[in-house]
């Protein structure tokens, strides 16, 4: 993969958990790069980003920026050929499904990309989009041309009501495709990633994959794993999937970014192998009966139509595209599972619950 590193290049969101290992990446291969946060002041945000650019042959700049403030991109933007856009809000806990969510992803996909329109030198925009933005629940899997997941199918289940991280995500996808398509200079690269895992460039990390990995292991869910299935994904892959979106000169179009398919159950037993038994890892599979009943009443985020249209369904999609037209290989989830575990151990972010 031939790269070009004379010209900067911008990362949008650069503390977050994916982008961190996209900047380090950059760093590895020599490349200015644009670090677009909220604050780079804030040495608890940007103390890891400023010591991967002292130990690694690229060069970082800080820029402050914010997804809702027009044209506050446009300096970090300055003479850069690509723009990697990963600053989207993940975490279910929110008060304003539209103000927390759908706003930020959106209205700052929007200005992010009318920020391209207006900066000569962006040859490419790299999008983390999800496959959130392919399906809203497992449900509508069965409905996909042969029940397969495709980069054809999308999301039209999700609303500001059900699903909002999910309509989120789509929303922002559509936002960036309209504005793709009416202009002809720039070329847009969606990667679509399933539920990534894996250990962070940062101690601390607040991307809702942390929380899952938590409560398979702080005895939340020592009674029973909900049924739940669904891709999985080392960010370290991830990374990489936009790495190649970026510099591969035939790349295009929407990516589908998964390694492996695995219930909750699976995921909590590949911990138990690496990890033993004293941690109280779930060991069955609640009934999908029981988790409509009582799912509601422990997380309020779970609604019994969540639990009905998602549990007890299995999860397939196809990532041909990402492995043939990105030339991806993935890793095995039991060490990304198991790094990412040891990390939270060594940091403090995970203890056994009584």
């Amino acid at each position: 993969m031939d790269q070009d590193t004379s010209h900067p290049v911008l990362v949008t969101g650069a503390t977050g958990y994916l982008a961190g290992w996209i900047v380090r990446r950059l760093l590895e291969e020599g490349y200015t790069v644009h670090a677009a946060v909220r604050d780079p002041d804030n040495q608890s945000k940007v103390g890891h980003l400023k010591a991967m650019d002292a130990d690694l042959p690229g060069s970082l700049i800080l820029f402050k920026a914010d997804l809702l403030e027009e044209g506050s991109y446009g300096p970090a933007m300055e003479n850069c050929r690509v723009v990697f856009h990963t600053a989207s809000p993940f975490t279910l806990a929110i008060k304003d499904p539209q103000r927390d969510l759908v706003d930020p992803a959106v209205k700052g996909t929007r200005n992010v990309l009318q920020t391209v329109n207006d900066t000569d030198s962006v040859e490419r925009v790299v999008l983390t989009s999800s496959c959130a933005a392919i399906f809203g629940d497992n449900a509508d899997i069965a409905k996909a041309p042969g029940g397969v997941l495709t980069e054809a199918v999308w999301n039209r289940s999700s609303s500001l009501d059900h699903q909002t991280y999910s309509y989120s995500k789509v929303e922002a996808e559509n936002a960036a495709w309209e504005v793709a398509d009416a202009q002809d200079r720039w070329r847009l690269v969606t990667i679509n990633p399933a539920l990534i895992l894996g250990p962070g460039t940062a101690d601390t990390q607040t991307s809702e994959s942390f929380n899952l990995i938590r409560q398979l292991a702080d005895g939340a869910m020592k009674t029973g794993a909900p049924p739940y299935e669904i891709g999985v994904v080392d960010v370290r892959d991830v990374a990489e999937a936009h790495m190649k979106g970026a510099f591969l000169p035939d790349a295009e179009g929407r990516h589908i970014v998964f390694a492996e398919h695995r219930s909750l159950l699976e995921l909590a037993g590949m911990l138990r192998e690496e990890f033993g038994d004293s941690w109280p890892f779930p060991t069955r599979e609640l009934p999908k009966w029981l988790v409509w009943l009582v799912g509601p009443m422990a997380n309020r985020t779970i609604t019994r139509k969540i639990v009905a249209l998602n549990m007890g369904y299995p999860w397939r999609a196809d990532n041909t595209k990402s492995r043939q037209a990105l030339g991806m290989q993935y890793r095995s989830i039991r060490s990304s599972i198991a790094d990412m575990f040891r990390q939270m151990i060594d940091t403090g972010a995970v203890k056994k619950g009584d």
